[in-house]
């Protein structure tokens, strides 16, 4: 249990929360919040925030909320919704009946407000949004207070009842706090809490003419649901004054705390929703699930697994400020995941036809292949071995330099779970070009172990010609060439540092004929090439294979190093 945990070993905020339980704070409770706004799909900054939430409340025997930031019809879709909850399901996740929606308290929000302006610290406002802007001061000079700031109670109360009841247009009118425009922290002059809008709600339809603004909603949220740790990301520091100072200038009878840390950034990623959005709508990708996007759906579409990512969230930890994470980190969490529980299977990229002579015509031999070395129960299955087969390309040379050990003339191998051969010709076009080789067999050799003691230097992965399965593959890298495309500065388009060899697609792959029982998201290794995801764009007789990481680990080098 995280209470028995030593100090040493908790991060700052469930420092926080031990503390908190250990002095009874809140009855000994724990309830913790995730708030997304259903105005996009979730990217892996938001797992992270998923992970800590949820892990927390597990740790310490609390809950945590599912809470819909529903506040903004204009952008709010119900696609959103179902795709967040899918999110949250996949990454191993419960939140049973608290499935929560700031509009379940609008009715309630909107009483509250009255309640501030009846006290006198909330007025409605005739400026425009660029006129409030403008007024708003800087850091070094304060804000100008607005001519509507000392309307009467009875007026404001008359105003913002006809606001509700959707008298006025958008745009024309929004209700503020009474705080303080000379306040250092500009999050305090007089923030917007409501602003009309004439929209219809996902799930509260046209029965709301004006909508809460996020500073407004979430504290009063948080209270209602008995949060007890209201844990944000660091842009919300500044909000930490206003979020106290509605609950207590309505001394409300439970006060939340509000704990911030730094939010996750990951190396050639953007996390930014509107720029997510643009990729999406300016046909950069091919949707929110594109796996070269950051996005959770993306993420389980190209082959990462829930495990991967929660352990990868747990790796980078939880910190005060803000720093940037490398890429590779998360790949390296996905191998140590499917090396032990993807099961082995053989593909050949880029094929060269290989015929056995001395192999009789017409006969196919059944060899059996491990599914996986690191797990016994994963049992094994058959490959069929044919007269002709294909290899890579580049496993073979005509002329090979000294520390080539694979094919080439006159040169034994072993193939996988199969056969010593020997090459002896290569076949080539009028170009020049090496088309196909001729080689022999040991059948002495099955299963790839000769019994006079002979060794061979490569071993090397085929298919059979005649029941390899054509398949499309899709090979992914960075969707960005820069390392921190969120620093491009605004003079420059951040679409110029998009990676043009993002995806490459190879439509001549040879499979072993078993991965045609292959369904949409099973993942396997391709001996020596990578790990990859079969796509729901698969189908029967052609499927499709995602690269969802390649085999060699990177990552542990430049963590060496640092």
């Amino acid at each position: 249990m995280a209470e028995e945990a030593s100090s040493a070993s908790l991060d700052f905020v469930r420092q926080i929360v031990t503390n908190d339980k250990e002095s009874g704070k809140w009855q000994g409770r724990t309830c913790t919040r995730f708030p997304p706004e259903p105005n996009g799909y979730l990217h892996i900054g938001h797992a992270k925030s998923i992970c800590l939430n949820f892990g927390l409340a597990k740790e310490f025997g609390g809950k945590c909320n599912l809470r819909f930031d529903d506040t903004n019809p204009t952008k709010e879709e119900q696609e959103y919704v179902d795709s967040i909850k899918a999110d949250i399901s996949w990454l191993g996740w419960e939140w049973g009946e608290s499935e929560l929606y700031a509009s379940n308290y609008f009715e309630q929000l909107y009483e509250w407000a009255v309640v501030l302006i009846r006290k006198g610290l909330a007025y409605v406002d005739d400026q425009s949004a660029a006129e409030i802007r403008e007024k708003r001061g800087t850091l070094k000079e304060p804000g100008l207070e607005s001519p509507c700031r000392e309307r009467s109670v009875e007026e404001n109360l008359d105003l913002f009842a006809r606001m509700k009841s959707g008298e006025f247009p958008d745009g024309s009118r929004v209700l503020r706090a009474k705080i303080d425009m000379a306040s250092p922290n500009l999050n305090m002059r007089d923030p917007v809490m409501y602003r009309i809008l004439h929209a219809n709600h996902h799930r509260t339809g046209t029965t709301w003419s004006i909508y809460p603004m996020y500073d407004w909603a979430h504290g009063q949220s948080d209270a209602l649901e008995g949060v007890t740790h209201s844990i944000c990301t660091l842009e919300f520091q500044d909000h930490r004054p206003l979020y106290d100072w509605f609950i207590n200038e309505l001394e409300l009878d439970h006060h939340p705390q509000q704990i911030e840390f730094a939010r996750l950034n990951v190396t050639h990623t953007i996390t930014s929703k509107r720029k997510l959005l643009a990729l999406v709508k300016e046909g950069f990708v091919r949707g929110w699930d594109d796996p070269r996007m950051p996005t959770v759906s993306a993420l389980r579409r190209r082959g990462f697994t829930p495990l991967s990512v929660r352990n990868f969230c747990e790796r980078i930890g939880v910190a005060r400020r803000d720093n940037m994470v490398e890429f590779q980190l998360l790949e390296h969490c996905l191998r140590e995941d499917l090396n032990k529980s993807a099961q082995r299977r053989m593909a050949v990229m880029n094929p060269l036809k290989v015929i056995i002579t001395n192999f009789p015509e017409g006969t196919v031999e059944e060899l059996s292949a491990i599914n996986n070395p690191e797990d016994e129960s994963a049992g094994s299955r058959v490959v069929p071995f044919t007269k002709e087969l294909y290899i890579e390309r580049d496993d073979f040379m005509e002329d090979p330099p000294k520390k080539f050990f694979r094919l080439a003339p006159g040169r034994e191998v072993r193939l996988r779970y199969a056969f010593f051969i020997t090459c002896n010709e290569a076949i080539k076009n009028d170009a020049g070009e090496v088309i196909a080789l001729h080689c022999t067999y040991d059948p002495e050799t099955r299963g790839g172990n000769a019994r006079d003691g002979r060794k061979v230097k490569a071993t090397m992965h085929w298919v059979s010609a005649e029941k390899a399965l054509d398949a499309e593959v899709r090979l992914y890298e960075h969707l960005f060439a820069v390392e921190d495309p969120a620093a491009i500065s605004e003079d420059e388009d951040w679409r110029d540092s998009l990676n043009p060899d993002s995806l490459v697609v190879n439509n001549n792959c040879k499979l072993e004929p078993s991965l045609g029982e292959a369904s949409p998201g099973d993942r396997f290794q391709f001996e020596r090439i990578g790990y990859f995801a079969c796509d729901p764009d698969s189908t029967p007789g052609k499927p499709v294979f995602n690269r969802a990481v390649t085999l060699k680990d990177s990552w542990s080098k430049i963590a060496k190093k640092s």
